[in-house]
């Protein structure tokens, strides 16, 4: 029988043996991906610890699969139960049109307030790139979760509401804007600023990562943008003293060498930034962002990767945490056992850091690797790697499970 995953005082996970942790299948696509990666989960742990640990998960309805009998309750009670539980996992979910919330992911982010996207992006050979070395890309981005343009606070152009705020925006602030104009607000705090500073620091220095970049607009968005730049600079002093240093003291005082145990805090424009990854993404381990950059880096790093196919993602809160795919539903494939289910999979893997079973999510990567290297891959990877062959999402899976079995621990 399991058992629900407990937490310290200062939200610190307190994982019991054989943890229950939910899972929503997801739409499209989601029910093949998903029967794909649990037998790969399991099989990832059951090796590394010798069958002293085991998962039990529990099936949460979320998404088409309860669009007739979703109403405000059901939403609720799943959050709750994420809440309960306090880690989860979860398949892409779509949004219906014209009935519903917006995007039930951002309900899920939102209302779990699960204030960090941690999306770690490396190569695996030999997907197919579009870029050269795609094998200097190892970065993780850390994207603010719930602020900036999707706190989703805007108004139709013409409508009372954005009528009534141009005209306070330019009787009373002489700002100078057309009365067609929709309207967006832009909301980014010191205090979201700070936690996921904070966080994406305390990742560096617990993987030995040499910096991290604060990506921003600054330069035009000074108070949103040019106030993320500022406040990380000041969460990353404050809280970890001497254990940052930033560029300038880099070159002034170590010639450019990192030190043991140091973490360079450096910033870039959002536009400079994208530049700079596709000419040199060695110089970047770790970045942290507001939310609409991160969304856009993050997919254009994939992007020099392999695509979403094989791009985790994780929503961390300080109650609890989501772990997803980054891509969508693909309903044009669904149900015909083609999708890549390399995404959740490794999302699978971010999930067992998570929970502090490190071993697992090694061996996980290991078979992903592995999998992926003998060339026997889904569709989507086969035809562009020479000698690939296609085979089913179930047979990747299964392929996987047996890289893991045969692993050295």
């Amino acid at each position: 029988m399991g058992l629900r995953i407990q937490a310290d005082a200062h939200h610190h996970l307190i994982v019991p043996d054989n943890p229950i942790i939910p899972y929503i299948e997801g739409d499209g696509i989601g029910r093949e991906i998903w029967a794909a990666a649990e037998p790969v989960i399991h099989a990832a742990v059951d090796k590394a610890f010798q069958g002293m640990k085991k998962i039990e998960f529990l099936e949460l309805l979320f998404g088409e699969t309860s669009f007739h009998t979703s109403d405000q309750r059901l939403e609720e009670d799943v959050l709750s139960r994420i809440r309960e539980y306090r880690v989860a996992i979860k398949g892409p979910l779509a949004t219906p049109v014209g009935r519903g919330i917006r995007s039930l992911d951002a309900r899920i982010r939102q209302g779990l307030d699960l204030h960090t996207c941690i999306r770690p992006l490396r190569y695996y050979p030999p997907v197919p790139s579009p870029v050269k070395h795609p094998e200097k890309v190892d970065i993780v981005v850390f994207r603010e979760n719930t602020e900036d343009l999707y706190a989703g606070i805007e108004w139709d152009a013409r409508s009372d509401e954005a009528r009534s705020l141009i005209n306070i925006l330019k009787s009373r602030m002489n700002c100078s804007i057309s009365d067609t104009c929709a309207i967006g607000i832009k909301p980014i705090s010191q205090e979201g600023t700070r936690r996921l500073v904070i966080r994406a620091v305390q990742y560096a220095l617990d993987h030995d990562r040499a910096s991290v970049t604060l990506m921003h607009k600054g330069d035009i968005m000074k108070y949103t943008e040019g106030g993320f730049r500022k406040w990380g600079y000041r969460a990353a002093v404050e809280t970890f003293g001497d254990r940052v240093l930033t560029e300038e003291q880099l070159w002034s005082g170590y010639e450019g060498v990192v030190p043991q145990g140091r973490v360079v805090i450096k910033d870039r424009l959002a536009d400079m930034m994208f530049a700079q990854m596709l000419l040199g993404p060695e110089q970047f381990d770790v970045i942290a962002c507001p939310n609409l950059n991160g969304d856009y880096i993050s997919d254009a790093v994939a992007a020099q990767v392999g695509g979403l196919g094989i791009s985790p993602g994780a929503n961390i809160g300080d109650e609890c945490a989501v772990f997803e795919p980054t891509h969508g539903t693909a309903p044009d494939i669904a149900g015909k056992d083609m999708a890549n289910p390399c995404a959740i999979i490794l999302s699978g893997a971010t999930m067992l850091d998570h929970l502090g079973w490190t071993s697992a999510a090694v061996l996980i990567r290991k078979g992903v690797a592995g999998a992926l290297a003998s060339g026997k891959v889904t569709r989507d990877l086969a035809s562009n790697i020479p000698g690939g062959e296609a085979v089913s999402c179930s047979q990747f899976g299964r392929n996987i499970v047996a890289q893991i079995k045969a692993a050295n621990l």
